[in-house]
């Protein structure tokens, strides 16, 4: 799973419809740039790439100020709401993601009721500690790695994975249950997005001319 398609899916959904830069400048806003896949060309490209595919709406609005094709603003239609709910709840509750889908997983998880939340977060968990058993029939943390030459390192960093995995993962539910953040249903959520023409202090370049070309 790519966390490119989840991040920009969630952030066209939440400013209702965005052109490509106010996307790039969003993610770049979280730090996603650092994290994850979501460089300008890649958000540009996978923009088209999912309206192609039926996920967004384009919306052709103005032509470029530099007198290039016209500018575009993406919409997320039912469809690419259907695709996000499930790569959010896939990001959340599979062990198996890489850092970066669970960091945009993470991003997004208000979007979900809160007891929903939490019952992908403990799926999760399930998933680490079911995991951690099938490398521990092979591999005895308590007699450390030397038991496998040098190969137990490896065992011993997947132990050490599931384990500090399942121990964040536990941490998160207690401030969820505990009443952290609002989520779906709750109340007005948390705005993460920029305004249009809010200025970014985290922007890797200039504002393009036209905002759809990478």
């Amino acid at each position: 799973m790519s966390a490119i398609r989840l991040l920009i899916l969630g952030a066209v959904r939440q400013h209702g419809r965005a052109h490509g830069y106010q996307v790039r400048n969003d993610l770049e806003y979280w730090g996603a740039h650092e994290w994850s896949n979501a460089k300008p060309g890649s958000i540009y490209h996978a923009l088209k790439q999912m309206a192609k595919q039926g996920l967004l709406i384009a919306h052709e609005i103005a032509p470029s100020t530099a007198g290039g094709p016209p500018r575009v603003e993406y919409e997320i239609n039912d469809k690419g709401t259907e695709e996000y709910f499930a790569l959010l709840r896939e990001a959340l509750s599979s062990h198996e993601q890489k850092t970066d889908v669970l960091s945009a997983g993470i991003g997004f998880i208000v979007d979900l009721p809160r007891d929903e939340a939490v019952a992908l977060l403990r799926k999760r968990i399930a998933g680490l500690e079911q995991w951690r058993s099938a490398v521990t029939e092979y591999y005895t943390p308590e007699a450390g790695p030397e038991q496998l030459g040098h190969i137990g390192e490896i065992m011993n960093m997947w132990v050490h994975s599931a384990d500090s995995g399942a121990e964040w993962t536990r941490g998160l539910i207690e401030r969820i249950e505990g009443g952290a953040y609002t989520f779906a249903g709750e109340g007005d959520p948390f705005v993460g997005v920029l305004a249009d023409g809010q200025e970014n202090p985290y922007a890797t370049g200039p504002r393009p001319d036209d905002e759809d070309a990478p």
